[in-house]
């Protein structure tokens, strides 16, 4: 009698997670290519405009989201006589989703030199984070039906006021920033709250978009942990029901959880 090697049954199909190649064109000038979900391009275009620090939201005259084959051209146009504050022509390969610092030339370039964060803009309770935390998931719709979706989340003190979602971390990030700069959303008097891991590049784009607090569900890197105490960010990792880990800046979290469930 052989072994059989015995699999589970057959499921219905899950929904994909939707991915392709985005060019950000700035001026008729493609700037950098990503691969990300095409949902929120408008958000995506203007968020990577502000936490590469290319250009300030009000540079931005108009975005206008191109599909071409096989991806998706963002065409940004800047207002007259608006410059770009950086170029980014070395980053015209395409990126993987996982590339927040991916077509440096330089080490010097890949950290990248930020301003040290306030050090009494904004403060949260320890319970407030878990209550963020909590209130992810029923705002993951992607994420719901696909199970490959990141999200990136603005918790103004009381309550998740708005959420971004992509196969791409730090384009789930560049989507949420750009949905509150276009709201008009002060992004330093609250806490970005995110799926992911933290590393060093979500790190510099949260302190470039004056964040003062960054919450990840998942682990910390020794070098976003490092990096974030040298620009005086909070960072938070490990989120979850029984607690979470504060590795820095932590005058901005204000007492002790009650309970852990």
């Amino acid at each position: 009698m052989t072994d059989r090697m015995t699999f589970g049954s057959p499921r219905p199909p899950r929904s994909l997670a939707p991915e392709v190649p985005v060019a950000l064109v700035y001026d008729g000038a493609t700037m950098a290519v990503m691969m990300a979900s095409p949902m929120d391009a408008v958000d995506f275009a203007y968020g990577f405009s502000l936490s590469e620090g290319i250009c300030a939201a009000e540079d931005i005259s108009e975005v206008d989201p191109h599909e071409v084959e096989g991806g998706l051209d963002l065409r940004i146009w800047l207002r007259p006589g608006a410059q770009m504050r950086q170029t980014l022509a070395r980053q015209m390969r395409p990126g993987p989703v996982g590339c927040g610092i991916c077509g440096r030339e330089s080490l010097a370039e890949a950290l990248r030199d930020l301003p040290v964060l306030p050090a009494l803009d904004f403060s949260l309770s320890a319970e407030g984070v878990l209550q963020a935390v909590h209130a992810l998931p029923a705002l993951q719709t992607y994420h719901q039906a696909t199970r490959a979706m990141h999200a990136a989340a603005f918790w103004n003190g009381e309550r998740l006021i708005a959420l971004r979602e992509d196969v791409g971390r730090h384009n789930a990030l560049d989507k949420l920033a750009g949905a509150l700069a276009r709201a008009g959303t002060d992004l330093s008097q609250g806490a970005v709250v995110m799926t992911s891991r933290i590393s060093v590049d979500l790190v510099q784009k949260a302190a470039a978009l004056r964040v003062p607090v960054l919450i990840g569900l998942s682990a910390a890197t020794e070098g976003a942990v490092r990096r974030a105490a040298a620009l005086g960010l909070t960072l938070i990792a490990n989120a979850g029901p029984e607690g979470f880990d504060l590795f820095s800046a932590p005058e901005r979290v204000k007492g002790e959880l009650s309970h852990v469930s």
